[in-house]
This record gives C-alpha cells, sequence and structure tokens, in this order.
C-alpha cells in the first residue's frame, strides 16, 4: 500500500495587501492594521438608517432610546452609542449598572436606564451619573431608597461652587427610578398591589424621582398576549392615576412591536434587535417583507486564510478528527473560531462565501480555527489574498445571523451577541472606514 501524498501549502499572495483589501482601505483612511484576518465589520450608514426607519415606524415625535446592552449586541457598544447620539437619539437602554458607566465615560450624556435592578452599593452613584434605574422587586427598592435618602442627609446642601470645584461638595442629584411592570413576560417586575406602593414609597423618599413606567412583552406576535399584556399595563397606569400618583413617560414597544403593525409607542421606543437591522426571528414569516427589507444589517463578519492547502484523500481535518477528505482537497484554515464566539455546534454545519460561491466549513471547530473545503471554487486556486465572509454579503450571495441562528439551533439576538470582544471591530461608512476596535488599539471604540 502506497503511502499518501504529502500536504502542500500555498503561500501565494501571502502579506501582500491588494486593492480592495481591509488593509489598504484601512492604511487609505489613515488607520493601523488590523492584528489579525479575521474582522467585523460594523456599517454605521446601515445603523443610521435603520433609525431612521424605525422612527418612522414609532411615528412623529415619538423618543427613541435604543438598546445598546451586551456591547451594543455585539456591534460595539461605545462607537454606536456615539454614533446614535450625534443622530440625535433621545436616549439609550443597557442591561447592567456597569455598561452604563462605561457610556457615561465614554462622553454618551444622553438619559440612559438599566433595565434590571442595580446592587445597592451603587444606588447612590448612579444618582450622581444620572443613571436611571429600573426597580422590580421591593426588597432592592426599600435598600435602595435607604442608601439615597441616607446619602441625601449626609450630603451638604449647598449649591455647585466655581469650575474645579470637587463633585463631593455639590449636592446629590435625585436617583432616577422607572418600576417595570410585570404583565406577563414572569421575568421581572412588580404586581399590581406592589406597583402602588412602590410609586408611593418613591415619592415620598428623599432623593428619588418617578422616572419611568413601563414592561416588556412576551411574544409581540401573539396578539390576544399583546393584548392582554396591554390590558394589564393600562390597568396599572390607572391605578397609579387615581392614587393621584404623578404620572411618569411610559414605554413598552422594542423590536418585536416595532416591526408589526399598531405599534403602542407610549411615550417612547426601545427598539434593539431591529437597529441592527435585523427581524425577530419568529416574525420572519409573519411581518410583510417590505419591513424586513427596509432594515439593513449592520454587521458582517469577514476572514482571510493563514493557510490554504491541498490535502490527499483521507486526511483528517482539525481535532477528532469529524472530518475526512474523501478526494485530494484544497482546504483553507480562518483564524477566528469558538474563541471568537463561532460555537463548536456549528462544526460541519456552516457554510463561507468567497468569490460569491458557498463553500462547506469542515471538521471540528477550534478555539482559534475553522476550515473551509474551498476545492471546488472555480478559476484560479483560493490562496490567502481571497477574503471570505461568513456572516453578511459577497456579491449575490447572503449568509445571514437568521440562517446562522438556525443551523445552531438559538435565535439572531444570540448569533450577533455572541462575538467575542477580542475580533477586531472596522466601522465604516460609505466613505471608507472610520475606526476600528481591537483589543491593543482603541480607534473610535
Amino acid at each position: 500500500m502506497s503511502a499518501p501524498s504529502r500536504p502542500t501549502s500555498s503561500t501565494r499572495g501571502r502579506g501582500r495587501p491588494t486593492a480592495g483589501s481591509i488593509e489598504t482601505r484601512l492604511a487609505r483612511a489613515g488607520l493601523p492594521p488590523l492584528p489579525r484576518t479575521a474582522w467585523l465589520e460594523v456599517d454605521l450608514d446601515a445603523l443610521l438608517a435603520n433609525l431612521a426607519t424605525i422612527r418612522r415606524y414609532a411615528g412623529a415625535g415619538v423618543p427613541v432610546q435604543p438598546v445598546v446592552k451586551a456591547d451594543a449586541y455585539g456591534h460595539g457598544a461605545i462607537p454606536v452609542a456615539r454614533a446614535l447620539q450625534a443622530a440625535g437619539v433621545e436616549g439609550f437602554c443597557v442591561a447592567t449598572y456597569d455598561e452604563a458607566v462605561a457610556l457615561r465615560k465614554a462622553g454618551i450624556r444622553r438619559p440612559i436606564l438599566v433595565l434590571y435592578p442595580v446592587p445597592v452599593a451603587w444606588a447612590t452613584e448612579a444618582a450622581r451619573r444620572r443613571i436611571a434605574v429600573t426597580a422590580g422587586d421591593m426588597a432592592l427598592l426599600e435598600a435602595s431608597l435607604a442608601a439615597v435618602t441616607a446619602a441625601h442627609r449626609a450630603s451638604p446642601a449647598t449649591p455647585a461652587g466655581p469650575a474645579g470645584t470637587s463633585r463631593a461638595s455639590r449636592p446629590l442629584a435625585s436617583l432616577r427610578i422607572q418600576l417595570e411592570v410585570e404583565t406577563g413576560l414572569g421575568r421581572g417586575g412588580l404586581q399590581p398591589p406592589e406597583l402602588l406602593e412602590a410609586a408611593i414609597r418613591i415619592e415620598a423618599a428623599l432623593g428619588a424621582r418617578l422616572d419611568g413606567l413601563w414592561t416588556h412583552l412576551q411574544a409581540a406576535e401573539d396578539k390576544p398576549g399583546t393584548s392582554a399584556q396591554l390590558a394589564r399595563f393600562e390597568a396599572a397606569t390607572q391605578g397609579l392615576r387615581e392614587a393621584g400618583i404623578r404620572l411618569p413617560r411610559r414605554h413598552v414597544a422594542a423590536s418585536g412591536a416595532l416591526v408589526q403593525d399598531g405599534v403602542v409607542a407610549y411615550d417612547g421606543v426601545r427598539p434593539g434587535l431591529s437597529l441592527y437591522g435585523l427581524v425577530p426571528d419568529e416574525l420572519l414569516d409573519v411581518i410583510p417583507a417590505a419591513v424586513a427589507r427596509a432594515l439593513r444589517p449592520v454587521m458582517a463578519l469577514h476572514a482571510r486564510p493563514v493557510r490554504v492547502a491541498d490535502l490527499p484523500a483521507g486526511w483528517g481535518i482539525s481535532y477528532g478528527p469529524t472530518f475526512r477528505t474523501n478526494r485530494p482537497s484544497r482546504i483553507a484554515t480562518l483564524p477566528l473560531g469558538y474563541g471568537d464566539g463561532w460555537p463548536r455546534s456549528l462544526s460541519n454545519a456552516a457554510e463561507a462565501l468567497v468569490r460569491g460561491r458557498r463553500v462547506p466549513l469542515v471538521g471540528t471547530v477550534a478555539m482559534d480555527a475553522i476550515m473551509a473545503d474551498v476545492t471546488d471554487v472555480p478559476g484560479r486556486p483560493v490562496t490567502p489574498d481571497d477574503e471570505f465572509v461568513l456572516l453578511g454579503r459577497q456579491g449575490g450571495a447572503e449568509i445571514s445571523a437568521a440562517e446562522l441562528a438556525r443551523r445552531r439551533t438559538t435565535n439572531s439576538w444570540e448569533t450577533v451577541t455572541s462575538m467575542a470582544w477580542r475580533l477586531p471591530r472596522v466601522y465604516h461608512a460609505r466613505s471608507g472606514p472610520e475606526g476600528i476596535r481591537t483589543l491593543v488599539s482603541g480607534g473610535i471604540g
């Protein structure tokens, strides 16, 4: 039995940027090269176009408060928030206190709401930074009120001094508290008997202010269920009104409600997934195609090979191996893996685009590498100069977040949000790249 032929590698073009390469594009924009040849492209023009679309759906004059939690769904919270602030959004929503602080430190001055209760230890600091917090549990609310009340009693009630006066000598701002109403999601919020009591406690507390009233829909496409939730929300609102409580601003609609007819905007909307150009998976076959087309995906995942090798039949690819070549094959290694948010569940179950053509990804996904079988790509052999797209468009072909979600039995939210921090982000507009974010280079991020 003859020995198998040895693998050979292609190094043609390695390290020589082509006219349209990411290196050339960044150099023309005066930006440094990326530290690796796998990166996310974030389209700021698409982001702002989606914001304009959402404003049309919400209605004239309705405040838009984008959700930028979880690093803006993987897109990069700070550069995304900066672009949206410049475009005039009325505020932002995040999930955690430190997400809000990071935005403040990055120069975001618009109102910020933390959608979950924050640890009591940070209540006073949230007031100082003018970060609104959510109350969804009476015990946590009472502890937060006690903390800010004590801080206000200890704080000197003197007006702010001239420039240069320390923050400690200035009077504390009131903690802005928004009440989440439990209308049927079963995850958070106060039920009606508690809600009225919470509002009364906030109104009476020193150093606190009732800033909002909101709820979250369980399944926006479920019309009867949504109607029942809205009825409970209206009843909660009426209960506060009848008790003489000053009615704060109210908001309910997130992406699922925004892309459907009959948006109940109240005093603001909280777009999340739709802002990033994606339709909630459960609505893809429900909403009109024109609505889906009006949203432009903001994120794309690109890579160039770090090796392209000709391997003989019977050669194992990656760990296991879970895949062996059944013919002489040309295999391209792309430098990203589950350490970057490309999950092992996509092993032998996904594709990539190269030269506008789909090619299979083969072998087990490693922490830092995935392999593409490019044997059947027509024309000259694929080399390290070829750019692959794993999420997004290339030519007339597209791999969508929804497709990747189906392949890994999850949803589009997780698909984009799981993109790791270590993946470089390139932020671009029609004019070209505007900034980058890497582990070692801040860029506009």
